[in-house]
């Protein structure tokens, strides 16, 4: 099979081109950031760029890791620069230079240059990148492959399979483009995901953060793997972990959480007091950027379906464009996400079945407490009266709503 097309995240940077900003496309490592700039690449040519205004550069490659700062970054590249006409500058794994804002801004001073950035870390865009550019930078935040992705990109055989059994496989195999560009078994994609994950583990977080105690941060990390979907603290999982003859402290934890989420290997999602539109300070949740990466790391169970639908959910919202929270409704009450986008909100409660009546009325009763008009879904894995309405309550089939 050939690369595998991402034509949303395609044709946003078609829409960016040759605006005078840069363009940052970031995501988890592997997603497909270069795959993508390799396509936009690939339209420039096709639409009039000559192959001498490209000017593609990986920092992750031998061939410039040598580089020691941002200013020998910007020679590099002033030195192929066309003077009379357009170049298109694609820099991958920019956060491998230090101070590489710096380059950044300098080249935006220049008219004829159009530059496009990649990093598979948040933090360049938290920090010092997006303070220096405040206002000439606009993002990209690139994710795995959705349900429906995954779904288009199966070959014939697979793709005669049971929609549920399409889904089983997005969840074990993963929804990392190179999984499905070589269809691989559970045992190939099960190696493909753990070097995914040694891979971010060393790469993101081990060097940028100095980290002696490699075993400590996995422990860290299975915690938050395990506990998808869990209101936690870095006390409470320095406690936890503790208790379990791994002593960490509170402030090394959180430091590790940071990492793991500016590695965007892990999700944080705030609380959102739904009366009072305010957020909380503490009681965060994360979800992981695969859900079959998860299962690489955690013995799953059965009772963890729930969880794991929720991340999917999730992580669905995130490439819908939605910011999204944990709703929380008085001092008890919690719908699973309040999403928001262009100024309106809507909730969603995800379950794997609601077919027993008293959880039917469990799952209800959090969106129902809700007094507003947004919109209010509740999401599950039935087939029999998989879609309903109670009393303006959406009851949609997940798998349905995945693909639509």
């Amino acid at each position: 099979m050939s690369v595998f097309p991402r034509p949303g995240y395609l044709e946003w940077l078609i829409r960016q081109k040759a605006r005078q900003i840069i363009k940052v496309v970031s995501g988890v490592r592997r997603c497909g950031k270069s795959t993508l700039f390799a396509l936009f690449q690939e339209y420039l040519l096709a639409n009039g760029v000559s192959p001498a205004q490209i000017i593609n550069i990986s920092l992750a490659s031998p061939e410039y890791e040598s580089l020691p700062d941002y200013k020998a970054l910007f020679c590099t590249i002033s030195e192929k620069l066309l003077p009379d006409k357009k170049n298109y500058i694609f820099l991958d794994e920019i956060q491998h230079v230090p101070g590489c804002q710096k380059a950044a801004a300098s080249l935006l001073l220049k008219e004829n240059c159009d530059l496009y950035l990649a990093g598979s870390n948040a933090y360049f865009m938290s920090g010092e990148l997006a303070t220096l550019l405040t206002g000439r930078c606009i993002e990209l935040s690139m994710m795995p492959l959705s349900f429906r992705e995954f779904c288009d990109g199966l070959n014939e055989e697979h793709k005669a399979s049971s929609l549920q059994e399409k889904f089983s496989q997005y969840l074990t195999a993963g929804s990392f483009p190179h999984v499905l560009r070589y269809q691989h078994g559970l045992t190939e994609a099960r190696q493909y995901m753990r070097s995914v994950y040694e891979s971010i583990l060393l790469n993101d977080i081990v060097k940028r953060y100095n980290v002696a105690d490699v075993s400590m941060l996995e422990s860290v990390t299975k915690f938050l793997m395990q506990n998808i979907g869990v209101r936690t603290t870095p006390a409470a999982i320095a406690s936890a972990l503790t208790a379990n003859n791994r002593k960490i402290d509170a402030k090394t934890a959180e430091r590790y959480i940071r990492g793991l989420t500016e590695s965007l290997m892990l999700y944080k999602v705030r609380r959102y007091n739904i009366r009072e539109k305010a957020f909380f300070t503490t009681g965060h949740k994360y979800y992981a950027a695969d859900v079959s990466m998860r299962n690489t790391l955690v013995r799953g169970q059965a009772s963890d379906i729930g969880r794991v639908l929720e991340n999917i959910v999730y992580l669905e919202l995130r490439r819908r464009g939605y910011e999204v929270c944990t709703g929380q409704i008085g001092t008890s009450g919690e719908v699973d996400f309040a999403a928001m986008r262009d100024g309106k909100t809507e909730y969603y409660q995800v379950s794997e079945t609601t077919l027993n009546e008293d959880v039917l009325r469990r799952e209800l009763a959090p969106l129902q407490k809700i007094r507003d008009n947004y919109p209010k879904y509740l999401l599950t894995l039935d087939t029999v009266f998989g879609e309903a309405d109670y009393d303006g309550i959406q009851k949609t089939n997940v798998l349905n709503w995945l693909l639509t």
